[in-house]
């Protein structure tokens, strides 16, 4: 029987999943599927309720990462902890969740070469910089500043961090220099681009979730060694959805070669 799995989310056209999950179906002999469906959080139950036992697991992006979790029977503990589920699973009849988010950006650090910090800068607030708070505090951060365009969301990541053990501070979007030893930006398309003017201390490593255009401008202008990309954490997240979808460990450099090629 053919396996199904696929990609939610609105706008989904764009998205990179069904080309790195379906290179890691190639290389592991899998008969699976996986495909991209346009989803709004209004569609999501009547969608769930009707799939069969050919359907594996799904990839969720926004705006679904929030409006799932009322549907699953289960979810693992950092998508409780940052409110976030990007992988849910079919298994024992029912919808299981996960965050693999903060997995995907650990690793592309850690790959970078980035492998604890002290301090950090985000710029954003939404969905994303909440996985990315709980990486952080995996990789030992202590201190935080928040820029966030919406201080009031801010806030409210700043209370996540809070539950991480972290001193944080909120501010805004406008650039300043940089003296933290991790910058994450979690801001769309090249609306980071303001901060490449920055005075950056050459010892901090960069972290900007962006990957289309790639390089940024912020990474284009960085003058650190450490510089890690979205592509890198979609990379890394995807090799962890691939792992819990199919219960065999995920194959990296197909996966990786496959991105590499777009």
């Amino acid at each position: 029987m053919v396996q199904k799995a696929a990609v939610l989310g609105s706008p989904i056209s764009h998205s990179l999943s069904p080309v790195l999950h379906r290179a890691a179906y190639k290389a592991l002999g899998l008969d699976w599927t996986y495909e991209a469906i346009e989803m709004t959080p209004a569609m999501l139950p009547e969608f769930l309720a009707e799939l069969d036992s050919e359907w594996r697991g799904l990839s969720l992006t926004m705006p679904l990462k929030e409006s799932v979790q009322p549907l699953l029977a289960s979810i693992d503990d950092l998508a409780a902890r940052t409110g976030s589920v990007n992988t849910i699973c079919h298994s024992h009849g029912g919808w299981h969740g996960w965050n693999t988010d903060v997995f995907g950006i650990r690793q592309a650090l850690h790959e970078a070469g980035c492998l604890s910090a002290s301090s950090a800068r985000i710029l954003g607030a939404g969905a994303t910089a909440r996985s990315a708070v709980a990486a952080m505090a995996a990789l030992g951060v202590g201190s935080l500043v928040i820029c966030a365009r919406r201080l009031e969301q801010g806030r409210e990541l700043e209370g996540l961090a809070a539950d991480f053990g972290m001193a944080t501070r909120v501010s805004g979007l406008e650039p300043t220099d940089i003296d933290e030893d991790l910058l994450v930006s979690v801001l769309p398309g090249d609306a980071a681009s303001p901060w490449a003017s920055s005075r950056v201390s050459t010892r901090t490593a960069l972290l900007d979730a962006s990957y289309h255009p790639w390089p940024s401008a912020l990474a284009a202008a960085w003058p650190g060694r450490v510089v890690a990309s979205g592509r890198d954490m979609l990379l890394w997240q995807a090799t962890e959805q691939v792992r819990l979808m199919t219960g065999q460990p995920a194959p990296v450099e197909a996966m990786r070669s496959a991105l590499e090629r777009i």
